[in-house]
């Protein structure tokens, strides 16, 4: 990690004390979004979202990619590079500051089991390794499923990526989303733009999560689908990483409160 001059900190503070660029970050930290959703969820003109979006991005603090379903692009915050930033800016006035973002692990009492389902359309490469990176990440701790629209067979190449990672998800089968229908979930999370559109709803539900993912399966060139594996797979993982710190810290705030 490079240091950071003081002035290159006060810029990144000065990003994040924007009272919309910071509800922006908030919201992203969730889940993907478009200009019109934040717009609509901040109550702020769509130019002042637009402004606000290309400052982010300037600051290279999010990303953007077009929707598969049409329609505008979503945007996703890169949290591993602003918790750099963070440590960095915060190392320029102190170097303990730099650490202390790593944060402290807390005991907490046995607790129920989250559930989380991975959505997509054919239920054959995203939503099947997040299924497994998450079962994996967790050991066991959240109970996790996926499903699809239009399931198809699990993709050859999902279970060879999984197993590079020393992930086996060859058990692993294709589900239609209406086998969950009724059944209560504190995550629900769409991997895939056109699964968004057709997401059901799931009572009970915490908190209803989209990850703009390319799919993998649609690129042609073998050696370069073997590589859009590999990148949706490691986008995954980063995402559920940050995903199971939010799940934890929040059950954890639950077992407080009770």
């Amino acid at each position: 990690m490079m240091d950071m001059t003081i002035h290159d900190a006060v810029a990144f503070f000065r990003v994040l004390a924007d009272p919309t660029r910071c509800a922006i970050l908030v919201r992203l930290a969730r889940s993907d979004e478009r200009p019109t959703e934040l717009s609509n969820a901040l109550k702020q003109p769509l130019e002042t979202i637009a402004a606000a979006l290309a400052d982010l991005e300037s600051a290279g603090l999010i990303t953007s990619r077009p929707s598969d379903a049409g329609g505008e692009r979503y945007y996703h915050l890169d949290l591993e590079r602003l918790q750099q930033r963070y440590a960095q800016a915060g190392g320029t006035i102190h170097p303990a500051l730099a650490q202390a973002i790593a944060g402290i692990e807390e005991e907490s009492a046995p607790r129920p089991k989250a559930r989380v389902l991975f959505l997509c359309t054919h239920n054959s490469a995203r939503s099947q390794m997040a299924e497994g990176l998450m079962r994996a990440f967790s050991h066991g701790s959240i109970e996790v499923f996926s499903a699809g629209s239009e399931p198809g067979p699990v993709h050859p190449l999902a279970v060879e990526t999984m197993e590079a990672m020393r992930i086996d998800i060859r058990n692993q089968r294709s589900k239609h989303y209406e086998e969950f229908i009724g059944q209560h979930f504190d995550y629900v999370i769409t991997v895939c733009d056109r699964a968004r559109e057709t997401c059901p709803v799931f009572p009970g539900l915490k908190e209803s999560i989209h990850w703009s993912i390319p799919d993998p399966t649609t690129v042609e060139d073998e050696t370069e689908q073997r590589r859009a594996f590999h990148q949706a797979a490691t986008q995954l993982a980063n995402r559920i990483r940050y995903l199971q710190i939010l799940i934890e810290r929040g059950q954890n705030t639950q077992s407080v409160r009770r």
